[in-house]
């Protein structure tokens, strides 16, 4: 085959604050030869996600930093053009970390095969995909059950709606904050929450207080910050917390003060447990099976935003910081 042209997103410079174009370029690339044991993929979908503005610093963390010059690696859905290895044919459709690019050349070790009967494909860097099993994870991590209340801030996001989702599932009542109203209607309409209120309306404690005025058991933190502090606040006893995500506190150029009221955690014994999905990738197997049920009986929605085109991918990844997306952010390519 003639060797591949394929357009990718590198990064060029480390953020200050919120990300800008600058920080990033387009770049085109020849891809090399295919040799044996390797697999030519041309990505459908690729995902743009909040987590990783934290690679985008120069400092150790739980996943190493992007390199300067490089592309940026992020989750992916593809088909495959050619296949130099027996585990893959053409027209199989696989997942994958190499997103942020047009094609690429990976071995069968780092490839997911999916079926491209489920539509839209897309799903598979949502609900199905590692966002979905972010909030499965979440929810087995502080064994949440039925009777449950549980507060979801970030609701509307990639991970929050799910999470919501599945805790109805599983018989809680399910509280979720937003920055829209728009988003609001959507979670109650859509997803199914018990209730759903605007953080920007009035006071996260308040509107909180008034969901739940005998306490909540489970707090899902996507956001940290001031919404972290009003749910230690609304905690019952033997409460617990979900460290899933910290939002609001990523594009901080120094860190903030962290929850005034944090000695709650003692005078309530609470539990809160960080969450890393990759720690639990060998029961990826036992995710797709429930979940994947769940979505094909029709009792899990897939929300998502799309935009089109690896020149808008940029474009995505910011918006995600100014709440531009419902659901997950999804890049389909052309």
């Amino acid at each position: 085959m003639t060797n591949i042209i394929s357009r990718e997103i590198q990064l060029v410079s480390r953020p200050n604050g919120i990300p800008t174009a600058d920080n990033f370029a387009l770049v085109q690339t020849e891809l090399e030869p295919l040799q044996e044991q390797q697999v030519l993929v041309r990505n459908l979908y690729i995902s743009v996600d909040p987590y990783m503005r934290g690679r985008m610093n120069d400092r150790k963390s739980y996943v190493p930093p992007f390199k300067l010059g490089k592309p940026l690696d992020g989750g992916a859905v593809g088909e495959v053009i050619e296949s130099h290895a027996k585990e893959f044919k053409p027209g199989d459709v696989v997942t994958s970390n190499f997103g942020w690019r047009e094609y690429f050349i990976a071995s069968p070790q780092e490839l997911h095969l999916v079926n491209r009967e489920v539509q839209p494909l897309s799903v598979y860097l949502g609900v199905l995909g590692i966002t979905g099993m972010t909030a499965w994870v979440g929810l087995n991590l502080v064994e949440v059950k039925a009777g449950d209340i549980i507060f979801i801030s970030g609701a509307a996001g990639a991970v929050g709606n799910v999470a919501g989702q599945l805790a109805k599932l599983r018989g809680c009542r399910v509280i979720g904050s937003a920055g829209s109203l728009e988003k609001v209607r959507m979670l109650r309409e859509e997803c199914g929450f018990d209730v759903a209120f605007n953080y920007k309306t009035d006071p996260i404690l308040e509107q909180l207080n008034l969901a739940a005025p005998d306490g909540i058991d489970v707090y899902f933190d996507n956001v940290g910050g001031e919404t972290l502090e009003a749910a230690l606040s609304a905690l019952r006893v033997h409460g617990r917390i979900v460290a899933c995500g910290s939002i609001s506190g990523y594009n901080d150029e120094k860190p903030q003060p962290g929850p005034t009221n944090l000695f709650n955690m003692i005078a309530k014994r609470l539990t809160m447990k960080g969450l890393i999905v990759s720690d639990w990738l060998d029961r990826q197997s036992e995710f797709e099976q429930e979940v994947g049920g769940y979505f094909q009986a029709g009792k899990l929605k897939n929300q998502e935003t799309v935009v089109t085109g690896i020149d808008r991918a940029v474009d995505a990844f910011i918006g995600l910081f100014d709440g531009k997306n419902v659901g997950k952010m999804v890049v389909k390519l052309n």
